[in-house]
């Protein structure tokens, strides 16, 4: 049984939880699992998880590389491929069109609606070439494979840590869409999150577990206060830019007490 304050899940939902987490967030060709009705919002808990996975694929694929012989260029690059194919790009999506829409619309409306078209702009294209080049960069620094799961355990995991309590402190931007259908998240749910994602930063060792908990508080309260600026609140593209944010801070990191 997992328990926190008024969360009780049996060990059927926690499964139900994980596997939900892992069919949304990632293109893994995973088993129809029927669900039984848990919601989004009650399984984002488990996103951390999720993000595990994406960070095995990608150091798995550099351990693969570099054993083939590969420099560590080539080979993070493939890394880096490898975590994009997992999630079917649904994180870096969210972040083009978020800098698309901050900053290329002059009202809330207009925000909103440049963030659903499927169309990518100038700030959207800088904004993934920027992401990529930072990580890849990073990635590519390392010169064991075991730097690169570390790094990559601590980035994808904890970024994603972050989203249960970002539905929960904002409230949806508009009245449908991704954040709005996936319900009500619980401060309960939302610790929770919180907590495996901390976790997760241990795999940077204390004084780095540290430095990157410390810079991901500091860069969450931003975000939420530039959403709530911007937009007025959250929407599935701000979740998909805080991962983005989030995993490049984690990674600058890794960086310093890794290398």
């Amino acid at each position: 049984m997992l328990k926190l304050q008024n969360m009780t899940l049996s060990t059927r939902q926690i499964l139900d939880d994980i596997a939900l987490c892992l069919v949304f967030f990632t293109r893994l060709p995973l088993p129809v699992v029927d669900f039984r009705d848990r919601s989004l919002a009650a399984a984002i808990w488990a996103a951390p998880v999720a993000g595990l996975a994406v960070a095995l694929i990608g150091g798995l694929v550099f351990a693969v590389g570099t054993w083939l012989g590969l420099a560590a260029g080539p080979a993070a690059a493939l890394a880096l491929a490898a975590t994009l194919l997992a999630t079917g790009c649904m994180h870096e999506d969210g972040l083009s069109d978020v800098a698309d829409g901050f900053g290329g619309g002059r009202t809330r409306e207009k925000k909103l609606e440049i963030m659903r078209d499927s169309r990518i702009g100038a700030y959207g294209a800088c904004a993934l070439a920027l992401s990529l080049l930072i990580r890849w960069s990073v990635l590519s620094e390392f010169a064991s494979p075991a730097q690169i799961f570390w790094a990559l355990i601590a980035a994808h995991a904890a970024s994603r840590g972050l989203f249960g309590a970002f539905m929960h402190l904002l409230p949806p931007a508009r009245s449908d869409g991704l954040s709005a259908d996936a319900g009500t998240v619980s401060v309960e749910t939302a610790i929770a999150g919180a907590v495996l994602g901390a976790v997760a930063l241990l795999a940077l060792g204390f004084g780095g577990a540290a430095a990157a908990f410390i810079l991901l508080g500091l860069l969450f309260a931003a975000f939420c206060m530039l959403c709530l600026r911007q937009i007025g609140g959250q929407t599935g593209d701000t979740i998909g830019a805080l991962q983005q944010f989030g995993e490049i801070a984690i990674l600058l990191v890794a960086s310093v007490c890794l290398s």
